[in-house]
């Protein structure tokens, strides 16, 4: 980082691109920091509109679903407005909850819920407050909203697609009875899907349900075996919680050998190169990197696999950490100045 500062000065940058960046760097490394002691607990990000009223279906389905995932030993991460915002907010609670709020000349403050909290960011840019969204979510849940809503869902389903994030469940909810999201979803398979811009596959990688116990249990269960993926030089290492016995094994390479680009799909323990959760079972694969819907229905049979479908809220490390409380009041990256 030093080196490229140095660069820019090199470079002769201007003064106002090298403010943004030196900005962007700023906003960063502060949402690092106050992410960083909940590292081990699993994390779902809720969109949805600013402007739904308290007492809409839509804003009690939010309130609910946010109060059943934190049962479930989750943490809720939104936006931090008013709105679907303040309703997930309001259902997880302050303590269990974050703001990534970005700054705005309209609409856009930290609802009460949140307001004040340590956890509540504050950002100036869209992109470094998605990269913190993609980075510390581990499910992805959408109701009802506008231009920003659909923006995070496509973007969410766009680098999964492309392979430059980690699969996580992406589930769009409508309010009992509604069609919000099932009207986009029939566009979806009528204009996108039917004219071959995505393939059959690639709608295996959202699900849409008007039901939330549907939508809770969409995002739990994928965590039931499943913990988490990382390539490891030319192969896609899968940690699982509950290894395939021999005979599920061969179903899997039968069923998915199409996405691999050599070799098979084998066990195996723990790389060199990983530090993280030794402890758990591998899945080794040179994955294809282009079949992320067949990967996705992959990852759907090996939860299947388990006994217990209830998903471990808490995925901890050998040493778990612990978040420590702060004093109250939002920071941002200027009070480190």
């Amino acid at each position: 980082m030093i080196v490229t500062s140095l660069r820019f000065m090199r470079d002769g940058t201007d003064v106002a691109d090298t403010k943004l960046t030196n900005s962007a760097l700023k906003e960063l490394r502060h949402s690092f920091r106050v992410f960083a002691p909940y590292t081990n607990i699993r994390k779902v990000a809720v969109f949805g509109s600013a402007r739904t009223e308290p007492g809409h279906p839509e804003f009690e389905a939010a309130h609910q679903f946010a109060q059943k995932i934190v049962e479930s030993g989750w943490m809720v991460i939104t936006g931090a407005g008013d709105g679907i915002m303040g309703a997930a907010q309001g259902g997880a609670g302050r303590k269990q909850s974050f703001g990534v709020n970005i700054r705005l000349p309209f609409e856009q403050r930290a609802n009460e819920t949140i307001d004040g909290d340590h956890k509540l960011i504050n950002f100036r840019y869209f992109f470094t407050r998605k990269v913190m969204f993609v980075k510390e979510s581990h499910a992805i849940v959408l109701f009802p909203g506008g231009f920003g809503t659909h923006d995070e869902g496509y973007e969410a389903l766009t680098l999964m697609q492309t392979g430059k994030s980690e699969i996580v469940p992406v589930v769009y909810v409508d309010a009992p009875g509604g069609s919000y999201w099932k009207d986009w979803e029939h566009y979806v398979k009528t204009h996108l899907h039917a004219r071959g811009l995505i393939s059959e596959d690639d709608l295996a990688l959202f699900h849409v349900t008007d039901d939330i116990d549907e939508a809770h249990y969409k995002v739990c269960n994928f965590y039931s075996n499943y913990h988490s993926s990382r390539y490891v030089r030319d192969s896609l290492v899968i940690r699982v919680r509950t290894a395939p016995n021999e005979e599920q094994l061969d179903a899997l390479n039968s069923d998915f050998g199409d996405i691999v680009s050599s070799g098979k799909i084998e066990l195996g323990s723990a790389l060199p190169e990983e530090k993280e959760v030794g402890h758990l079972p591998r899945i080794v694969l040179r994955f294809n990197r282009h079949s992320v819907g067949r990967l996705r229905k992959m990852i759907d049979r090996l939860n299947t696999y388990v006994t217990d479908r209830a998903s471990p809220p808490r995925e901890a490390a050998p040493h778990e950490i612990v978040p420590t409380e702060l004093p109250d009041g939002a920071r941002t990256e200027e009070d480190d100045d």
